[in-house]
């Protein structure tokens, strides 16, 4: 592999890339780029892209070795330790949220096989031994939902259906028919996972034929054909609360798919429709309302729309086109603070495209009064 290749293209961040963007991409491209999640004739392919990832990783989540990288390129880093001495000597207690590599519980292959067994991998020789089954709760469901502006400001109760894995009420999800009799499984041998190497590295993955419990049934149950869960229509009530914005999640704990170890949960991403009448800037919306030349130069009480209905605004004497007055409390709830933004009125001021001759006439003396030729 060559060391020449720069480590931020490696990554696909940009130099002024924080720690935790340089974390966020090493996380996406390992679960991409992991050689048990690959075709087998990509597999070489895989494993040095892998190593690769490792060895940019190791530099740029290191603040002396970045800060050298960023000054003097390859020539200032030691560009020819090997994958291992990245893992053994970088500090991975960031992406492991407090987890600290080093110390007696808390050794790198456990922090390791923790970040891996996310992805239903095991490290060999860590904490997870092998012969011993590991129970993996459902996969998460993901789910995109619509709202309203009103509904993202105040809050709503919705009805939302979806398909998700349920338990196979007749095999209570072991996937065996009732009564059958256990066989070792032929593929692990009992042990429930099936390895793969990679140089130091040793991929364990939960074996697929007996999904980790290290037996078979002779038969399978006749209802789910031995998975052990079925494909289900569900309803379910979703709270929104006030201040959800484009692009928030809402996580509802239990409601994804079924596994052995449990539930998953069901993430919903909020999409906040676009409105005929405001747009959102943060806690505060904005609009825009036409009023008369003689209203903005004679003041004027006027509606305005609001997200809770039109209400009465005060256009003061000489109103300049494009003036933005401020209705306090209009907005929407921040989503923690729970503080009330405002709306802003943008007055936009119409002039008649035609006017009577009297009309005429006494806007011809309004002119002379003030001086226009």
């Amino acid at each position: 592999m060559s060391t020449q290749r720069d480590y931020y293209e490696i990554l696909g961040v940009k130099k002024t890339a924080s720690v935790e963007d340089i974390k966020r991409a090493y996380r996406q491209l390992v679960m991409q780029y992991h050689p048990d999640r690959v075709a087998p004739e990509k597999k070489k392919e895989a494993e040095e892209k892998f190593k690769e990832l490792s060895e940019a990783y190791g530099v740029l989540s290191d603040p002396s070795k970045k800060q050298l990288y960023d000054q003097y390129g390859h020539a200032g880093v030691d560009s020819r330790y090997s994958t291992e001495d990245i893992f053994k000597n970088a500090d991975f207690s960031d992406i492991f949220r407090g987890r600290q590599a080093g110390g007696a519980q808390g050794d790198f292959s456990s922090v390791f096989e923790e970040f891996f067994s996310d992805l239903g991998f095991d490290v060999f020789g860590s904490s997870s031994r092998q012969g011993q089954s590991r129970r993996r709760h459902g996969e998460d469901v993901q789910l995109e939902m619509s709202v309203t502006l009103e509904e993202a400001a105040f809050g709503a109760e919705k009805e939302i259906s979806f398909y998700h894995f349920e338990n196979c009420s007749q095999c209570n999800g072991s996937g065996a028919q009732p009564g059958s009799k256990k066989e070792t499984c032929n593929v692990c041998r009992g042990r429930g996972v099936v390895s793969s190497g990679m140089g130091f590295i040793s991929f364990t993955q939960t074996c697929p034929n007996c999904r980790g419990e290290g037996v078979i049934f002779k038969n399978r149950c006749s209802k789910c054909s031995g998975q052990g869960r079925l494909k289900t229509k569900k309803q379910v009530k979703v709270t929104i609360p006030q201040g959800v914005d484009d692009g928030s999640v809402l996580r509802l704990k239990g409601e994804g798919n079924f596994g052995e170890g449990g539930y998953g949960d069901l993430y919903l991403h909020i999409a906040v429709k676009p409105h005929i009448l405001f747009q959102r800037q943060g806690d505060d919306v904005r609009c825009k309302v036409k009023i008369s030349v003689f209203k903005a130069i004679l003041g004027a009480e006027i509606e305005v729309p609001s997200l809770s209905g039109n209400v009465k605004m005060n256009i003061p004497a000489g109103t300049q086109p494009n003036a933005v007055f401020r209705l306090r409390g209009k907005g929407i709830a921040n989503l923690r603070t729970k503080r009330v933004g405002d709306e802003l009125v943008e007055v936009e001021i119409e002039i008649p495209k035609r006017v009577s001759a009297n009309e005429r006439n006494v806007l011809l003396e309004i002119a002379k009064e003030r001086g226009e030729s």
